[in-house]
């Protein structure tokens, strides 16, 4: 079900003491959680040699966060020059980074290629022309053309801006190779959210087959394939949730069988960031209006520039309160912020305990893309991040932005361009 029962007991013993401590609105991460998540995914996959996740940084890009995921062994999949200093900033080095991003400019190739440089992963065949100084060891993104995704996130990727096409992808990996590259990996992305583990299963299958290809090809064995992110959480309580242990068995058999035929096998990476973290995070939120007109409507002191997906994506959160029950007396109400944009509600028509203003409430699965995806609009602030750790303490990890935050960037020397 969203998040797990034990966190949400956990988090509603001390809830009262933490909002009044650190005040609300926020974001509150479990530590235990996120490590069990992680070692069960090393468990799944621990018939593959070589099998590294590199933590999606997107998801939840905070240094605190990123340690937990370097303490498991896990390196950082990044897209921009932050999220590669972000990691960089705990430590990460080399091959424990893969930078894959699109419409790369110089100024990010450049920061890839400092401190020790990291895996690259292009996204184009027009930027191998452009990266200043081709690595030994090249990775390109795949975009396979039509194929079932299941979601409206990725869409058809004949339509999606990512990856090489089919017809490009050999000439790729060819042009890498004139240009000095002579280690070899194949990245795809082309899940978002997914919780039918075989389609995992079959990206994996269509990966191999390419390489096989490829490397014949190349006269070249390939070192990786990454199968990219996008396994899902159940973010409804009737959802299932992904069966990550018959994804690692199955995707296991096919890395053996593709030794078996050809006489060696490619590591194999993916780049969780959601699985990972999403159902570990809640945003903790309190009722401070009620408003009685065609429907009811319950204000909260948060607001879509603290969690984006309801509005953007129109997802669902569960929402629960941490002193009341499902089965107690209840109505049907929206849950909204205070932006002005008719969009800004966390839930709507949904069935809740009767809410009254200071009421505290849980919105579920906030661990990935809520505090990441926040916004400024109408000067609304981000608000503070939290851990719950292992051994029962909170530690603030990010505080809360403030005016003199959202002002800075209007405090700058005058530069005026003359008319011409």
């Amino acid at each position: 079900m969203p998040a797990s029962t034990d966190f949400l007991n956990r988090l509603s013993e001390r809830i009262d003491t933490i909002a009044d401590h650190y005040g609300t609105p926020f974001h509150i991460y479990d530590e235990a959680g996120i490590r069990n998540t992680g070692e069960s995914l090393k468990q799944a996959f621990s018939g593959i040699s070589g099998f590294q996740e590199y933590f999606a940084v997107k998801a939840l890009p905070n240094p605190r966060i990123l340690e937990l995921m370097a303490a498991m062994g896990f390196g950082f999949d990044c897209s921009s020059i932050a999220e590669l200093r972000l990691s960089r900033r705990i430590g990460a080095r080399g091959d424990q980074i893969m930078f894959t991003s699109t419409n790369t400019s110089l100024g990010e190739f450049e920061e890839a290629a400092a401190h020790g440089g990291c895996v690259l992963n292009l996204d184009d065949v027009s930027l191998i022309d452009k990266v200043p100084e081709m690595p030994d060891r090249i990775c390109f993104r795949y975009n396979p053309g039509s194929r079932r995704t299941g979601n409206s996130i990725i869409g058809n990727p004949v339509e999606a801006k990512y990856g090489v096409s089919h017809d490009q992808i050999l000439d790729a990996y060819r042009k890498a190779r004139d240009r000095g590259a002579s280690r070899f990996g194949l990245h795809t992305m082309l899940a978002s959210n997914e919780l039918d583990y075989r389609y995992m299963v079959d990206t994996a299958h269509m990966l191999l087959e390419l390489v096989s290809w490829i490397s014949s090809e190349l006269a070249s064995p390939f070192e990786f394939v990454n199968i990219g992110g996008g396994l899902g959480i159940p973010y409804r309580p009737e959802d299932q949730a992904l069966d990550i242990q018959a994804m690692g068995l199955e995707i296991t058999q096919a890395f053996q069988a593709f030794q078996n035929t050809n006489g060696y096998v490619p590591a194999m990476f993916m780049e969780s960031g959601r699985y990972m973290t999403g159902p570990h995070g809640v945003l903790v939120t309190r009722a401070i209006n009620r408003k009685e007109i065609y429907r009811t409507y319950i204000g909260v002191d948060a607001c879509m520039s603290s969690l984006m997906r309801p509005g953007m994506y129109k997802a669902y959160h569960h929402i629960t309160l941490p002193d009341r029950l499902a089965t107690d007396t209840s109505e049907v109400v929206d849950v909204v912020g205070s932006l002005c944009e008719n969009n800004d509600k966390f839930a709507i028509q949904r069935q809740l305990p009767v809410i009254t203003d200071g009421d505290l409430l849980f919105i579920h699965d906030s661990g990935a893309h809520g505090h990441a995806m926040g916004f400024n609009y109408n000067g609304k602030l981000r608000p503070k991040e939290l851990l719950l750790r292992q051994d029962g303490g909170v530690e603030l990890i990010r505080r809360e932005e403030r005016l003199e935050d959202y002002f800075a960037t209007l405090e700058f020397e005058p530069d005026q361009l003359p008319a011409a």
